[in-house]
């Protein structure tokens, strides 16, 4: 008898049940998807502290230990909410890592004066005020109705794409290549390479399609001259973060109260982005299962600091990996958390995945992100349109949403906490949708019964039972179905044929 590999499994017998979300997977098979998970966010994972660290003028090891304690902790913080324990984690597909949200805020911080132990005192406080108002906080799924999570899915793969663009032209672009069109021909055959695999790959080679292209596309850029390993093992092999480097933290009520604002936002984006990824497995969820993922973000964020990390929240653009891919299962992702862990122990493995070409991200994020939008799509293709203002609530969020994504310089004259809130598309994409939904569908005083002009036409649909009767040759004439031999197809009248 053949010995088989062991399954990824986690202690808690309660949560195993057989839904998509807790299937077992084979190890080996878990850490090819954990990798390919990885890949996907990675681009994202280190852009924050390579960005806030820069503004604080840490340069060499400093700002590599920055980095690498952020996969560090995004790995732990991965682990919490996917395998959970009691009170925490969601245990659902979803990858932790360190939120954009913060950047605007963090940066503020520290060219106020306050340095980064001001920003780790801020994000540990107002991370703590965070896990206390959680479990409220989820309270309002009931406000969450497919018109609202449909238009906050679309938005985050909408907004998204614009990341995706970025990392195709070269993502920095002070780059002498930056929009060439070798770097945008890169993009464009690593895409190509995910659509071959996906179309004439095996099961297997085709839920794998991403990080093979993402592998075929490096190798072929290593050719191109366009991906440079020189630097690869210039640094420690072996890093472990060492806890607040960078001073203890400090408290400063401002920076507090500024990153309580920021809290909100990244509760709002994971509340959107669990929803999400329970729409693409399938998963049952209620206000208790989103209030244990919310405390994993807000204790994950309130321990980060002490291994001078940042705010941590779920990477929107993993849900679409999940949707590609059709591997919905969280111990996939949580292997993903273990390989985080591990590029944040070992800087020369991290050195290995910075090294591939932005371009070759860009491809697999445009694929990713554009599935993401798809997903929310086909959910604001359940709502119903009739003789309500349905319409009018997807056509503002959607298009509120984003306007800060067309234009990130739009609410730059305002104060920095409304830069905070609506400078983020999917925030303020959420923020409308629910606000509208409460004022046209919860508050009906005023709501008129037949809408004009921003009610949409009833789609036509024909029920599937119809068509399952039809057969070859079938038509419509006069409102009369005859065969292909011209006689008349008897109607079914009764109550159950709708």
């Amino acid at each position: 008898m053949s010995r088989k590999t062991a399954p990824v499994s986690v202690a808690d017998p309660s949560t195993e049940t057989t839904s998509p979300e807790n299937q077992k997977l084979p190890v080996s098979t878990a850490f090819a998807y954990g990798i390919q998970h990885v890949l996907t966010m990675y681009g994202g994972i280190i852009a924050p502290p390579l960005i806030i660290g820069s503004a604080a003028g840490l340069k060499g090891p400093d700002l590599a230990l920055l980095i690498t304690a952020c996969l560090f902790i995004g790995g732990l913080a991965t682990l919490l909410q996917t395998l959970g324990i009691k009170w925490f984690g969601s245990r659902l597909p979803l990858v932790q890592g360190t939120s954009f949200a913060s950047v605007a805020t963090l940066l503020a911080i520290v060219n106020g004066g306050g340095g980064l132990p001001a920003v780790f005192g801020a994000v540990m406080a107002a991370s703590v005020i965070g896990l206390i108002i959680a479990p409220f906080f989820s309270q309002i799924i009931h406000f969450f109705p497919p018109v609202v999570t449909g238009v906050v899915i679309t938005t985050i793969g909408l907004s998204l794409v614009p990341v995706a663009a970025g990392w195709a032209l070269g993502n920095s672009s002070s780059a002498p290549d930056y929009g060439s069109p070798a770097n945008i021909g890169l993009m464009a055959l690593t895409l190509v390479i995910i659509m071959v695999l996906s179309k004439l790959g095996s099961g297997v080679v085709s839920r794998l399609s991403i990080l093979l292209a993402i592998i075929i596309g490096t190798i072929i850029a290593v050719f191109l001259g366009k991906a440079d390993f020189s630097q690869v093992l210039n640094g420690p092999i072996f890093a472990f973060p060492e806890p607040f480097h960078f001073g203890l933290p400090t408290f400063e009520p401002a920076a507090i109260i500024s990153m309580v604002i920021v809290v909100l936002v990244i509760l709002t984006e994971t509340t959107a982005d669990i929803l999400a990824v329970a729409e693409v497995t399938g998963a049952k969820i209620d206000s208790k299962r989103i209030a244990n993922g919310l405390r994993a973000d807000m204790l994950s964020s309130a321990v980060s600091p002490v291994f001078n990390g940042f705010t941590q929240s779920a990477f929107a653009q993993n849900v679409g990996l999940v949707a590609v891919t059709g591997i919905k299962s969280r111990f996939a992702v949580a292997a993903g958390g273990v390989v985080l862990m591990v590029l944040g122990l070992m800087p020369v493995l991290g050195r290995v995945v910075a090294a591939i070409p932005m371009p070759v991200l860009g491809g697999a994020g445009i694929v990713l992100f554009g599935t993401v939008a798809a997903s929310g799509i086909r959910t604001l293709s359940k709502v119903d349109y009739k003789d309500n203002m349905n319409l009018i609530i997807v056509a503002t969020s959607i298009a509120f949403g984003l306007v800060p994504v067309v234009d990130p310089t739009f609410y730059s004259k305002f104060p920095t906490w409304v830069q905070v809130i609506f400078s983020s598309g999917i925030s303020s994409a959420a923020l409308m949708a629910v606000l509208l939904n409460i004022l046209f569908n919860v508050i009906r005083r005023g709501t008129p019964n037949s809408p004009s002009v921003f009610a949409a036409a009833p789609t036509r649909m024909v029920p599937i039972v119809v068509l399952d009767a039809l057969e070859e040759g079938d038509r419509c004439e006069n409102g009369k179905i005859f065969d292909k031999d011209g006689n008349e197809v008897q109607v079914e009248t009764s109550h159950e044929v709708h």
